[in-house]
C-alpha cells in the first residue's frame, strides 16, 4: 500500500535519518518512537507529501488516501463544532448542495413534459444514488457519534469551535481525520489532550480500523493496546520489529545481547587471526598461509551493535526561599462559564510541601482550579496565597504560547532573571539544547523540543510553588521518566494534574478527585486512590462509568437504527417513484408522438384521450409522492 525506499532527510545541517526502508500494509498498526527530535514528525510529513525528502523514494499505491493528524491546527474562525467537522465531507456536500438547487428548480418548473426536465429528474436520481453511496443518509449521524466518544456533549456541538481551548480543537481535527475513511492513517500524538475515556473510545475504534496506522505516541498503554509493529528512529537509522512497543524493547534489548556476544566472539578471532598474521609474515613457508588469513579478514563482515541513544536532560529545580506553612487556601470557590457551572463551594488548604495530584475527567474543573489558583482566572469565593510564596505555573498549552519568532536562546535570555542569564545555556544543555540547537527557531521544532524548551524555562527562576498542568504531553519516555526524578527531588509544594498513572506513581502524597462539581481529597498516593475506588487504573474508572450510560446509549442505538432503516425505506420508495415517473414520461411522450405522426387517425380511438388523461393525472399523483417523501428526507 506505501512503500518507503531509502529515504534520507537532513534538518538544519543534521542528518535526521539516512537510507531508510519499509513498507506499509492493510492491518499494520505501526508506533513510531524515537527521542523527541529524532525525525518522527518530519517523517509523516514527507509521507503525507508535505515536504519533499532528500533522497529516497515514497511510493503509494494508486487510488489510496493518507489522512493526517498534526500536532498544530489551524481552523477558519466563526464555524460550530458540527460546521467544521463536516468539512471532512467535502464532495458529499458538493453532491447534496446540487441535489438542493436541482429540487428546487423542479418545484418552480412548469415544463414537466420537456426533454430539460426529464433531464434535470435523471441528474436527480444519479445524485441521489451516488449521494447515498457516500454516505449522505448517515454521515451527520456517524459525526455526532465520533465527537461523543471524543468527550464532546451534545451540547457542545453547536458551539463555535474558537471558544475551545487547543486540546479541544485537536480533538475535532481527529474526528475529521477518523471520518475521512482513508486507507492509511498518519496519527501525531493522537493522544495529548485526551481524557481517559476519549482514549479507551480511540482504541476501540482503531482496533475496528481496517487500514494502515502508523502513529507517534509517548503513552506505553496506548501503544501496547493498539499497535502490532513497532518502528524505532535512533540516531538515524530505523529498528523494525513486529511487536508492540514494550515487547519491541525486550527483543531490542535481546538482540544487542546476542550483538554484543557475537561481536566478542568476532573480535577474538580477529585478534587470533592477526598474531597469526604477525608471526607468519617473517617466516618464507609461511607467507603463503598468512596472505590467505589477510583475504580472509579483508572479506569477513563486521558485526555491529546497534547504537543507542541514551542522552537524557538532567532536570534540577533550584531552590527557593521557604514559603509559609500554608502556601494557598481556598473558600467557597465558585465558577461557572456562561450557564455552564463547573465548580461549587470548593475549600481547599494546601500546605508548604505538600505534593498534591488532581484528578478527574476531562472538563470536571481540575485545569480550571488551576488556573483559579494561580490567578489566571476569575471566580466567587476567596483565593489567600501564603507568606512567601512564589508560583511557577506550566499550562496545558505552554509550548504553543511560546514566540515562534524567536531562537531558542533568545526565548530562554527573555524569561530569565538578571542572576540567572550566566545559566541559561547550562540549562539548555541539561534540556538536551546543544550547539547550533540552541540557535534554532521555536516555530522549527517539534512538539517535544517546545514543551522542553516550556519546562527549561521554569528553571530560570525560583519557584517554592509548582502548578504542573499535563506537563508530559509531547515528551518521550525517557524524559518523562527524568522530569518524575526531578519533581520527586523537588522540596517546595507541587500541584500536578496528569492522566497518566505511571508519571504520577510514587510522586503525589495526597489526590484531589473533581467529579460533579466538586472535589475529595483522598490522603496517600495515586495507587492508594485507586485501591479506595477499587480500580486498577483510570481506565476502570472510566469504564464503569460509563456503565452507568450504557443503557441509554443502548436505547439511543436502538432508536438510530429504527431512524436509519425508516430512512433506507423511504430512499428505497423514492427510487422506485424515480422510475415510475421516467416510465410514464416515456409513455406520455409516446402519445404525443403519435398525434403528431397522425392526429386524424389516432383521435379517432374513442379511448385515447382517456388513456392519454389518465397517464397525465398518475404523472402528477407521483411527482406529488416524489415532492411529499424528498421533504421527508430533506
Amino acid at each position: 500500500m506505501l512503500s518507503i525506499h531509502q529515504l534520507t532527510k537532513t534538518f538544519g545541517g543534521t542528518t535526521l535519518f539516512s537510507d531508510i526502508t519499509f513498507r506499509l500494509t492493510p492491518g499494520d498498526r505501526v508506533g513510531l518512537i524515537g527521542k523527541n527530535g529524532a525525525g518522527k514528525t518530519t517523517l509523516m510529513r514527507l509521507i503525507y507529501g508535505d515536504e519533499p525528502p532528500d533522497s529516497g523514494t515514497i511510493s503509494l499505491q494508486k487510488g489510496r488516501s493518507i489522512g493526517f493528524l498534526r500536532q498544530d491546527v489551524d481552523f477558519e474562525r466563526g464555524r460550530t463544532v458540527l460546521e467544521e467537522t463536516y468539512t471532512a465531507f467535502e464532495a458529499l456536500q458538493d453532491v447534496e448542495k446540487r441535489i438542493g438547487q436541482i429540487t428546487k428548480e423542479l418545484e418552480v418548473r412548469q415544463d414537466h413534459e420537456s426533454l430539460a426536465y426529464k433531464d434535470l429528474i435523471i441528474q436527480l436520481h444519479e445524485l441521489n444514488e451516488r449521494y447515498d453511496l457516500m454516505g449522505g443518509y448517515t454521515y451527520q449521524g456517524d459525526t455526532e457519534r465520533i465527537l461523543l466518544g471524543l468527550g464532546f456533549e451534545q451540547e457542545e456541538l453547536q458551539r463555535l469551535t474558537d471558544t475551545f481551548s487547543g486540546g479541544w480543537r485537536m480533538r475535532i481535527e481527529l474526528a475529521k481525520i477518523l471520518l475521512q475513511n482513508n486507507d492509511i492513517l498518519l496519527l501525531d500524538e493522537p493522544t495529548n489532550h485526551l481524557d481517559i475515556d476519549s482514549i479507551i473510545w480511540l482504541e476501540g475504534f482503531l482496533a475496528q480500523y481496517k487500514g494502515a496506522i502508523l502513529m507517534v505516541s509517548h503513552d506505553k498503554m496506548f501503544l501496547d493496546r493498539v499497535t502490532n509493529r513497532t518502528i524505532e528512529i535512533s540516531l538515524g537509522r530505523i529498528y523494525d520489529y513486529n511487536k508492540p512497543y514494550s515487547q519491541f524493547l525486550g527483543l531490542r534489548e535481546e538482540i544487542r545481547e546476542q550483538q554484543r556476544n557475537a561481536k566478542k566472539n568476532q573480535d577474538r578471532e580477529i585478534q587470533q587471526a592477526e598474531r597469526l598474521i604477525n608471526r607468519f609474515r617473517a617466516k618464507s613457508s609461511k607467507a603463503a598461509m598468512a596472505q590467505s588469513l589477510i583475504k580472509k579478514l579483508d572479506k569477513m563482515e563486521r558485526i555491529e551493535v546497534d547504537e543507542v541513544d541514551d542522552r537524557v536532560m538532567r532536570v534540577a529545580f533550584p531552590k527557593a526561599e521557604r514559603s509559609g506553612r500554608i502556601a494557598a487556601e481556598l473558600t467557597g470557590i465558585r465558577k461557572a462559564f456562561d450557564d455552564n457551572l463547573v465548580l461549587e463551594g470548593i475549600d481547599l488548604k494546601i500546605e508548604r510541601g505538600q505534593k498534591i495530584a488532581f484528578v478527574g475527567r476531562n472538563g470536571e474543573g481540575k485545569t480550571t482550579l488551576a488556573r483559579i489558583l494561580v490567578g489566571e482566572l476569575d471566580c466567587k469565593g476567596e483565593v489567600k496565597l501564603g507568606h512567601n510564596v512564589t508560583l511557577g505555573y506550566f499550562a496545558q498549552d505552554q509550548a504553543e504560547q511560546l514566540d515562534g519568532s524567536s531562537t531558542v536562546l533568545d526565548c530562554m535570555t527573555a524569561s530569565a532573571s538578571e542572576s540567572m542569564r550566566s545559566k541559561v545555556r547550562d540549562i539548555l544543555g541539561a534540556f538536551l539544547f546543544s550547539g547550533e540547537d540552541v540557535d534554532k527557531y521555536v516555530r522549527v521544532l517539534s512538539g517535544g523540543e517546545r514543551n522542553r524548551l516550556a519546562l527549561a524555562r521554569m528553571l530560570v527562576q525560583p519557584f517554592n510553588v509548582l502548578v504542573l498542568d499535563e506537563p508530559t504531553n509531547h515528551l518521550d519516555i525517557s524524559s518523562k521518566n527524568v522530569l518524575k526524578d526531578a519533581l520527586a527531588a523537588y522540596d517546595g509544594t507541587l500541584i500536578i494534574v496528569s492522566h497518566d498513572r505511571e508519571f504520577m506513581q510514587g510522586l503525589t502524597d495526597r489526590v484531589y478527585e473533581f467529579r460533579d462539581r466538586k472535589v475529595k481529597e483522598y490522603l496517600g498516593d495515586i495507587d492508594f486512590f485507586l485501591e479506595q475506588r477499587q480500580a486498577d487504573s483510570f481506565r476502570d474508572i472510566e469504564l464503569s462509568s460509563r456503565s452507568v450510560k450504557s443503557k441509554v446509549e443502548k436505547q439511543k442505538g436502538s432508536r438510530d437504527y429504527a431512524e436509519q432503516k425508516r430512512l433506507k425505506s423511504l430512499r428505497n420508495k423514492l427510487g422506485s417513484v424515480e422510475k415510475k415517473i421516467h416510465v410514464v414520461e416515456q409513455e406520455i411522450a409516446e402519445m404525443d408522438q403519435q398525434l403528431e405522426i397522425n392526429y386524424d387517425a389516432t383521435a379517432a380511438d374513442p379511448e385515447f384521450f382517456d388513456r392519454y388523461q389518465n397517464k397525465k393525472e398518475e404523472l402528477r399523483n407521483l411527482m406529488e409522492e416524489w415532492e411529499n417523501i424528498t421533504e421527508i428526507l430533506e
